[in-house]
């Protein structure tokens, strides 16, 4: 009390002194909340854009290769988090493909698109883009419960009444402070220690992909270095020995097997594309039971005389629409890999029956399962899990691409069906190929692709815009072949200028692909506008025009192609 007397306060002063302390220890309070509340929904964005981003990278495969039960899979774990109300997994069309939600009307629709991490009343929307190798695949999109702002500000309107009530409360707000700021330290120290985690994941994530990356290119290489190596030899070695024999019956046998190792090569691009999914397919119903007996004689050159393959397919067996040249190429690579697992020899039984939808949780609609069972050494749990990966073998290198059963995948996908797979170790392999049941009539006959000779000349005058010297020779012989006069350009630009020169060109023969600004669709076009009675066919072995030429309603003709098919895609694309 003696130092509080020598102290020149005016008690009369305490009051307004205690009240204007409270004031400002009230306002203090608010500003406190309000930076708290700041902080609190900072914190809520950063956790749920790392969850976003954790989903994206997740479903990365998935969305590659539309594996809707995956990419459900991978959004159901988010179940555990009562905070994750809703999860959405979209693709580049903006299509669900995967997702749930704890309440009606919770899940983003169809109209979700890429945008900043938002608060809608109480709930934090996140939307993280997929992407791999710089190609946009999707759209993830996260809804998360946070407090009510009721919640949230209960816990400083107490406190604010109590300022009021005593100036005590002043010791008490400065703790409370003091413990917030610690509070807030802990956190903001939790979070730098969160981010450099996921830094450190990230990087670790970067260098594994690189790794597979790296690895995926060395047996990419290897299986097809192997493969083309093997093909360039047949190409090779045979005209050698055609410039070296007269024998008509010798040069026909090797003429045979170079064109053997050309359907080789185009047979190992389609693997590669069908894998990429860059492979334009040509749907066709087909019979199950006649296509499989029309491969016998080729299954049985392929797989050797220690194997014997059974087809047992019932009589009622539905149709299916599906490129008939893929559908042999999955069938082929399902057999080879079959014959490699049974060194010692075995057999392979292909079966087959209807399943109607409804009988199977995953099949909502009738579908065909073809079963190709065999009798070899199986594959352990890990094996299992990575067979249908780009790239994985389990052979040597230069033994196999790893792309067969990979190509049977971006198939069944493609075709709207899917592929299963059942196997132990010691009791073989049963892979289950599930297509979409077709209630259209099989088709007539194709006509028959042998060229009729014709006069020279008589076919009129064609425009050839190819920019590659050896495939323009080799098409002008063949063009000449087929009775018409040709006038080779190098680019789409040449092109348009040689028919401003002369309009009597019956029709155009262009590449898809070429240099300049103009390839063949923009080609095709400019000449619809202006040469609207000009037919135009065009050819590729590979574009991602494929897809807009198909669309446009152009005539496509896919290389390598022979001389008959290139006689009746030019009379296909001329009208009468």
């Amino acid at each position: 009390m003696a130092l509080l007397d020598k102290l020149p306060i005016r008690w009369s002063l305490i009051p307004a002194i205690a009240a204007i302390g409270a004031i400002l220890l009230v306002l203090s309070g608010l500003g406190i909340a309000i930076y708290d509340e700041q902080n609190y929904r900072a914190q809520k964005i950063r956790e749920a854009t790392a969850q976003g981003e954790i989903l994206a990278a997740t479903v990365t495969a998935a969305l590659a290769f539309d594996d809707r039960p995956a990419a459900q899979e991978y959004v159901e774990a988010l179940r555990v988090n009562p905070q994750v109300v809703s999860a959405g997994v979209y693709n580049d069309a903006r299509a669900l493909v995967a997702g749930y939600a704890r309440d009606p009307g919770g899940r983003a629709d169809a109209s979700v698109k890429l945008a900043a991490p938002a608060f809608v009343g109480r709930h934090l929307i996140v939307v993280t883009p997929v992407a791999e190798a710089g190609q946009h695949l999707g759209l993830v999109a996260l809804r998360i419960d946070t407090d009510p702002i009721a919640r949230r500000l209960s816990r400083y309107v107490g406190l604010g009444l109590l300022l009021f009530m005593a100036l005590l409360v002043v010791g008490v707000l400065a703790a409370a402070h003091a413990v917030l700021t610690r509070t807030n330290s802990d956190l903001a120290d939790a979070n730098r220690n969160l981010q450099e985690e996921m830094h450190e994941r990230e990087r670790a994530e970067s260098a594994l992909r690189q790794s597979q990356r790296m690895e995926a290119m060395g047996q990419l290489t290897g299986g097809v270095a192997h493969d083309f190596n093997n093909i360039l030899m047949i190409a090779s070695s045979g005209l050698d020995l055609m410039e070296r024999t007269d024998k008509p019956e010798r040069r026909k046998m090797l003429i045979d097997g170079m064109r053997q190792a050309v359907d080789r090569g185009a047979s190992l691009t389609r693997q590669l594309l069908a894998f990429s999914r860059r492979t334009s397919l040509r749907p066709e119903v087909i019979d199950l039971t006649a296509q499989l007996e029309g491969m016998r004689l080729l299954l049985d050159r392929s797989l050797g005389e220690d194997i014997s393959v059974v087809v047992d397919l019932p009589a009622d067996l539905w149709r299916v629409q599906v490129d008939p040249s893929e559908f042999e190429l999955a069938i082929l690579n399902l057999a080879v890999n079959a014959r490699d697992s049974m060194p010692g020899g075995g057999a392979i039984t292909i079966g087959g029956h209807n399943r109607p939808a409804g009988a199977d949780e995953a099949v909502l609609v009738d579908h065909v399962v073809l079963g190709i069972t065999d009798t070899g050494s199986g594959m352990a749990p890990e094996t299992l899990s990575r067979v249908f990966e780009p790239f994985f073998t389990t052979k040597a290198v230069g033994k196999g691409t790893g792309l067969g059963l990979s190509q049977v995948y971006g198939f069944s996908r493609a075709s709207g069906g899917d592929v299963r797979i059942e196997s132990a170790v010691g009791l073989g392999s049963t892979i289950f190929l599930l297509l979409p049941r077709t209630e259209a009539p099989l088709p007539v006959s194709a006509p028959d692709l042998s060229p009729v000779i014709r006069a020279p000349g008589g076919q009129g005058d064609l425009l050839l815009v190819e920019d590659d010297d050896g495939v323009a020779n080799l098409v002008c012989g063949m063009l000449v072949e087929l009775g018409y006069n040709v006038t080779r350009v190098d680019c789409a630009a040449a092109a348009v200028t040689a028919l401003e020169t002369n309009s009597g060109f019956d029709i155009v023969f262009s590449d898809l692909v070429m240099p300049g600004e103009m390839d063949g669709i923009a080609l095709a076009r400019e000449i619809g506008r202006r040469w609207p009675s000009l037919p135009v066919l065009l050819t590729t072995g590979f574009s991602p025009g494929v897809a807009a030429a198909a669309e446009e309603g152009l005539t496509l003709l896919t290389k390598p192609y022979g001389i008959g098919a290139l006689a009746a895609a030019l009379d296909s694309a001329r009208p009468g």
